[in-house]
């Protein structure tokens, strides 16, 4: 026999459309029993009068365990009350196990939120999406404020740690602001590490809600119930938005639930009574700090022979000048950026394609100007290191016949006696007077600069040992790389 409150929790999953299955899971009970009781809410057993159990000597005994550890499991139960004289079956152990642990139930009846309170989170996986001969999988991330009910998606072609935070602050601005706390599941790019109560939150994740000052609150395993909101949301998008719709790519999917979240959260909720947008009380939110912190996907890539980084499966060029050097690239759902020593250098639109090259015209047609045999020589690639005012300097001269290797050997000569800055400032003069050739470099040089007092490298006997040049350092990489040791 059940008890009313248990009725009543079994009617108020199935008012959150929780399935007969997931009822049954949620309160341990059998799916027949579950059944039966939403068919005929009023059914009651009479107890039975006058009968013992030999069960009885040990029930309190029982219940001291479950409330000491609810998982126990019955076998284990069954070893312990033997050893205090018990010589019954399993089976009534099993029963008043599931009946012990459907009581202890009752303390998830619903409860409500303050404003601006509480925020839960969960993903839902949609099948996947088509980009000519490749595919995609995709994920929709739901995000409800609890007290109003109010929704918030958006669909992602990944579920990792820079997508979650991107998609956060997106909801947080669609919100208006930020709650006290968020409550999650046990994803990784959440949970780290569960021992019983104890949790270990990962540390991205912190470090992510730290400018927000949000606390997170972690479920516990195999308990849907306690984000029971949101994960009646994601059903709610699978069973109202999704069905016979059809997506060009990831932004018309997120055109199209945004239009669909101005319906969604006008309707009347079926649990508060109310309207979600009528419900939901901005001010009661807090503000969202400024500027907000870049949260989009970092990395450092190496330049390829091909002046191209790779990166998610495809290919994006660069200036063919950092050939051989690392760039730093940081990304978001529509673009991404390539920045060499803090400054921009390219950017792109991101493809969801697959194994795809991303070429930006002026990148082929520098190459093109320079002829790619050229390109490849070390000392033409050297003197391009220099900056943006040797490759245009470079590309003047191959536009004008000029002898290019002999040129630039020159022209590295005269760096190493001037100095770096200095025949910068000369190239760029002579590029803006378009004075191209080594001579007007040269005068520009001897009448405006005095050579770097500096010792002459030692000769060696092999000429081509002389000759060798090499790139100067990014010395902002190695401040990066300290930096992460010392957070660590």
């Amino acid at each position: 026999m059940i008890n009313k409150r248990t009725i009543f929790e079994i009617h108020r999953l199935k008012d959150m459309r929780f399935s007969v299955r997931q009822i049954a899971k949620t309160l341990n009970l059998d799916r027949s029993t579950i059944a039966k009781y939403i068919k005929y809410p009023d059914v009651t057993k009479r107890p039975r009068q006058g009968r013992s159990s030999k069960l009885d000597p040990f029930r309190g005994l029982i219940k001291d365990m479950v409330e000491q550890y609810s998982k126990v499991n019955a076998p284990v139960v069954l070893r312990k009350i033997q050893d205090k004289g018990f010589d019954g079956e399993i089976t009534i152990v099993r029963q008043y196990l599931r009946h012990l642990r459907c009581n202890l139930k009752q303390a998830f009846i619903r409860f409500e939120s303050q404003p601006g309170q509480q925020m839960q989170i969960d993903w839902g996986h949609f099948g996947s999406l088509l980009y000519e001969n490749s595919s995609r999988k995709l994920y929709a991330l739901a995000v409800i404020e609890s007290h109003s009910r109010m929704l918030y998606v958006i669909f992602t072609h990944s579920q990792n740690q820079a997508t979650l935070h991107q998609s956060l602050v997106k909801a947080f601005k669609y919100f208006g602001g930020t709650p006290k706390e968020i409550v999650v599941d046990n994803m990784l790019t959440a949970v780290t590490e569960r021992v019983g109560s104890m949790v270990r939150f990962n540390e991205s994740f912190l470090n992510f809600l730290r400018p927000f000052s949000i606390t997170p609150v972690a479920c516990n395993v195999r308990a849907p119930y306690e984000k029971g909101k949101v994960e009646s949301s994601i059903k709610y998008l699978r069973y109202n938005f999704w069905p016979l719709k059809t997506f060009i790519d990831l932004e018309d999917v997120n055109h199209q639930v945004l239009s669909w979240l101005n319906t969604a959260n006008q309707r009347m909720h079926q649990t508060t009574g109310e309207k979600p947008v009528h419900r939901f009380v901005k001010d009661a939110l807090r503000s969202l700090p400024e500027p907000l912190p870049d949260f989009r996907e970092t990395q450092t890539l190496k330049v390829y022979k091909d002046f191209g980084i790779r990166f998610d499966t495809n290919v994006y060029t660069v200036p063919p000048r950092l050939v051989g050097k690392s760039v730093t690239l940081k990304a978001d759902s529509r673009k991404l950026s390539v920045y060499y020593k803090e400054k921009q250098v390219a950017t792109h639109v991101r493809t969801w394609k697959k194994k795809d090259r991303i070429d930006l015209p002026s990148h082929s047609e520098q190459v093109k100007k320079l002829k790619k045999k050229v390109f490849m020589d070390k000392q033409i690639r050297v003197f391009m290191s220099l900056g943006q005012e040797a490759v245009d300097f470079l590309e003047k001269l191959a536009d004008a016949s000029q002898p290019l290797k002999k040129t630039v050997d020159r022209l590295l000569a005269l760096s190493d006696d001037y100095g770096t800055a200095s025949i910068i400032y000369a190239l760029r003069k002579a590029l803006k007077h378009k004075l191209y050739g080594f001579a007007y470099v040269q005068n520009i040089l001897y009448q405006e600069m005095s050579p770097a007092t500096q010792n002459q490298p030692v000769t060696l006997k092999d000429n081509e040992l002389n000759e060798i040049r090499l790139a100067k350092p990014n010395l902002a990489e190695y401040d990066a790389i300290a930096i992460q040791r010392r957070k660590k």
